[in-house]
C-alpha cells in the first residue's frame, strides 16, 4: 500500500501566538545582524580593472598583495588589542614606530619654518586673541636642531618688535588680581600680563644662550636689536646686563664691538635719559670691578649721549649748579594800553584751547624738562666720577680717551674742579715728558723705555693734554675771567707746544691717527695698530692745529694775546712748513692766514725789515716763548715756499703775504 506524502507547509507564525501578539519580522534583531555583516564586502571583479600581460587579459596582482596585507594588518592589530596581556613589548612598539618616522632635518627645518609662520601671522594680526600662541615658539626655540632654534629665536623677535606697545606694563599685585573690575579690563590685563611672562622668558633664554658658542652671536643680535628697539619696555636691565658682559674685556670681539654700536645708538636715541642713566650706571660698575681693564670703544661711548646739546648746567662729581635766575625772574605785565582787546567769548575760546592743548601734551606724552635735566644731571656726574678715576689711576691705554672725552665736555666741569684738572694735566705731561728720558741707571733698559714710550705715543697724549687745558678755560667764561685769582697757570702749556712744533715737524706719521695702518714691519706691509689705540680717528695734524687754534686764535679777549707769542709761533710755524707734508702746509698756511688777518700789526714786522724792533739773535729752540727773541728774525721761508711744487701750497702762501706786507705807494 503506498503511502501518501504529504505536502509540507511553511510556518507563517508561532502556533501559541495570540491575537494581539506583535508580528513576526518585528521580533527579529536587524541591527545585529547588521552589525555582524563583514565590514570589508567583497568588490566584484568587474569593478577592477584588468591588466594586460603576455597571456592575456588578467586581475591585477598589485591590488591583491594590498587587500591581503590589510587583512593581515587587520588581524595583527586585533590581536594586539586583545585583553588577555599576554603579547610581547615588541608588538606593541612596532606599529607606533611604523605610524610616525623620523623626520630628516631638512623636513623638520622646513616643517618649522611653515609652523613659526603660522603662529606669527596669527599673533600679528590679532595678538589679544591669539597670544597665547607665543608658549609654541618658546617651544621651538628649544629644539635640538640649531637652525630651528635661530629662526625661532628671530621669529620670537620679530614679534616682540611688533606687538609691544609704547608704554611699560607693570606687574600685577595681589590687590590688582582680586580687584573687580570690568570684562574688557581683565581682557586687556591678562593679555598683558601673559605678554610681559613671554617676553621675560624670551630675555631670559637669551642671556642663557649669549654663554654658548654656537648661539652666542644670534642671541646677542637679538638682545641688541631690543635695546635699540624698545628701550621703554620692561626687562631693559636685563639687556644692558648682557651687553656689559661682552664690552668688559680688554680685546673686544666683533660681538663686543657691535654691542658698543649698540650703546651709541640708545645713547643719541634716547629722549628721557632713564635709558642713558641706567646704561651709564651699570657701565661705570662694571669699569671699576675689571680696575679699568677695558678697550677704549667703551669709553668712548660716553661721546655719543645727549648731554653736549641740551644740557647747560655745570656738574661735579657730586653736585649740580643750576642756575634758577631765569625761573625766578617775575612775569613783567604788559600796560594796559600795550594789551591786545579780546571779547569775553575770545577769552573763553583762549581758555579752552589752553586746556585742550594741555591733554594733548599729555595724551602724546611728551618728555617732562625736568624729568630728563634731572636723569641728565645723574648720568653727567657718572661720566665724571669715572673719568678722574681714570686720570687718580693713570690707565695709560685709556688716558687720551678720557682728555678726548674732557674736552667735549668741558663746558659742563664745576669750577671747583676746574684747578684740580689742570695741575692733573700738568701731572701727565711731564710724566709723558720722563718716559722719553734714557736711564742713567740701567743701560739695557734703555731702549725698552724709548719703545713703551713710543707704543704710548706720548706726543698725541701731550697735545690732548693742551687741548683740554685750552678748552676748559674757553668752556667756563666765569673761570676765565676770574683766572688771576684762581692761579690758573696755563704757560706750562704753551711753552710745551712751542718746544713741540719743531720736532713733529720731521714726525712721518703726523698725518696718520692712532687707527691708521702704519709701516710697522722691515718689509714695507702695511699692518693695522691695533693695540693702545688713543683717540677716536683725530690725526696729529688735526690735534696741533687745535692746540695752535686755542693759543693763538682765542674765542674771547683775544687783544690779549702778546706779540711776542704770536711772533715766536709764526717763525716756529713757518720754519716747521718746510718739512711738513703738503696737506699739513696747507693746513697749517691756512691757520697762518687767519692768524695775520686778525694780529697783522703785531706781525708784520717779521716780513718788513724796515718795521723791525728788536737787537739779537733769535733763539728757535729756547725753553721759554718771551726769551726767544722774535722780532730779530725773518720769515724768508716764504720764499721757498713759494717755489713748492704743489700750486695750493704757493697760493697759501700768497694769500699770508698778502695781510702783513706793506705795499710801497705807486703800486
Amino acid at each position: 500500500m503506498a503511502v501518501e506524502r504529504t505536502t509540507k507547509r511553511r510556518r507563517l507564525s508561532p502556533p501559541n501566538e495570540s491575537k494581539s501578539a506583535v508580528p513576526g519580522f518585528a521580533q527579529w534583531d536587524i541591527e545585529q545582524n547588521y552589525e555582524q555583516r563583514s565590514r570589508k564586502g567583497r568588490k566584484d571583479k568587474s569593478e577592477k580593472l584588468l591588466v594586460r600581460t603576455t597571456d592575456g587579459w588578467k586581475e591585477n596582482q598589485r591590488l591583491k598583495d594590498a587587500e591581503q596585507n590589510d587583512i593581515a594588518e587587520d588581524a595583527d592589530s586585533f590581536v594586539a588589542s586583545g585583553d588577555d596581556g599576554a603579547d610581547s613589548g615588541v608588538a606593541d612598539v612596532e606599529p607606533k614606530a611604523a605610524q610616525k618616522p623620523l623626520l630628516s632635518p631638512k623636513e623638520q627645518i622646513r616643517q618649522a619654518k611653515e609652523d613659526m609662520a603660522r603662529i606669527a601671522g596669527h599673533v600679528s594680526e590679532d595678538p589679544e586673541e591669539n597670544i597665547a600662541q607665543l608658549s609654541q615658539l618658546g617651544q621651538l626655540a628649544q629644539s635640538e636642531n640649531m637652525t630651528v632654534k635661530k629662526l625661532a629665536l628671530c621669529t620670537q623677535l620679530a614679534v616682540y618688535k611688533d606687538i609691544i606697545p609704547g608704554y611699560r606694563i607693570r606687574p600685577q599685585s595681589k590687590e590688582d588680581m582680586q580687584a573687580k573690575v570690568s570684562k574688557d579690563v581683565r581682557k586687556l590685563r591678562d593679555y598683558e600680563q601673559t605678554l610681559l611672562t613671554g617676553y621675560k622668558e624670551y630675555v631670559q633664554m637669551l642671556s642663557k644662550l649669549a654663554g654658548d658658542s654656537q648661539m652666542s652671536s644670534v642671541a646677542i643680535a637679538c638682545a641688541m636689536t631690543l635695546l635699540t628697539s624698545v628701550p621703554h619696555f620692561n626687562c631693559r636691565n636685563e639687556l644692558i646686563a648682557l651687553v656689559m658682559r661682552k664690552l668688559s674685556t680688554r680685546n673686544l670681539s666683533a660681538d663686543g664691538r657691535r654691542c658698543a654700536e649698540a650703546l651709541e645708538q640708545l645713547f643719541r636715541d634716547d629722549e628721557e635719559g632713564h635709558a642713558s642713566l641706567e646704561a651709564v650706571g651699570q657701565l661705570t660698575r662694571m669699569m671699576k670691578g675689571k680696575n679699568f681693564q677695558i678697550n677704549e670703544i667703551v669709553l668712548n661711548t660716553f661721546l655719543h649721549l645727549r648731554l653736549l646739546s641740551e644740557f647747560t648746567h655745570k656738574a661735579s662729581t657730586n653736585h649740580i649748579d643750576k642756575d634758577d635766575t631765569q625761573d625766578a625772574q617775575p612775569r613783567k605785565k604788559l600796560a594796559k594800553k600795550d594789551r591786545e582787546h579780546r571779547t569775553k567769548r575770545e577769552r573763553k575760546v583762549m581758555k579752552e584751547r589752553k586746556v585742550v592743548a594741555k591733554e594733548m601734551q599729555e595724551a602724546d606724552a611728551v618728555v617732562s624738562y625736568e624729568d630728563r635735566d634731572k636723569n641728565q644731571a645723574e648720568t653727567l656726574k657718572l661720566v665724571f666720577v669715572a673719568y678722574f678715576r681714570i686720570l687718580k689711576a693713570r690707565v695709560q691705554h685709556l688716558m687720551g680717551a678720557v682728555l678726548e672725552g674732557l674736552a667735549k665736555y668741558s663746558h659742563l666741569i664745576n669750577q671747583d674742579f676746574f684747578g684740580d684738572v689742570l695741575e692733573v694735566l700738568k701731572d701727565l705731561i711731564s710724566e709723558a715728558e720722563a718716559s722719553l728720558l734714557p736711564d742713567d741707571d740701567e743701560d739695557d733698559g734703555d731702549e725698552v723705555d724709548i719703545d713703551a714710550a713710543a707704543e704710548r705715543n706720548v706726543t698725541r697724549e701731550s697735545l690732548l693734554c693742551i687741548i683740554t687745558a685750552f678748552a676748559l678755560l674757553q668752556g667756563q667764561h666765569d673761570v676765565a675771567k676770574s683766572a688771576n685769582t684762581l692761579s690758573l697757570d696755563l704757560n706750562f702749556f704753551i711753552t710745551h707746544l712751542y718746544r713741540t712744533l719743531l720736532p713733529l715737524a720731521l714726525n712721518p706719521d703726523i698725518e696718520l691717527s692712532a687707527k691708521t695702518a702704519h709701516l710697522s714691519d722691515p718689509n714695507g706691509l702695511a699692518t693695522p695698530t691695533t693695540k693702545d689705540t688713543k683717540v677716536n680717528v683725530a690725526t696729529t695734524t688735526v690735534l696741533l692745529l687745535r692746540s695752535l687754534h686755542s693759543v693763538l686764535l682765542p674765542p674771547t679777549a683775544t687783544k690779549s694775546v702778546p706779540p711776542v707769542r704770536i711772533a715766536a709761533f709764526t717763525k716756529q710755524l713757518m720754519s716747521a712748513s718746510l718739512h711738513l707734508p703738503q696737506k699739513s702746509t696747507i693746513a697749517v698756511l691756512s691757520l697762518l692766514r687767519e692768524v695775520t688777518k686778525t694780529h697783522a700789526g703785531k706781525v708784520a714786522a717779521l716780513w718788513n725789515t724796515e718795521e723791525r724792533r728788536g737787537d739779537g739773535v733769535f733763539d728757535a729752540t729756547g725753553a721759554a716763548v718771551e726769551s726767544s727773541n722774535p722780532f730779530a728774525a725773518t720769515v724768508w721761508e716764504g720764499e721757498l715756499l713759494r717755489l713748492h711744487f704743489d700750486p695750493r701750497v704757493r697760493e697759501a702762501v700768497l694769500g699770508v703775504e698778502q695781510n702783513v706786507i706793506i705795499k710801497p705807494e705807486g703800486r
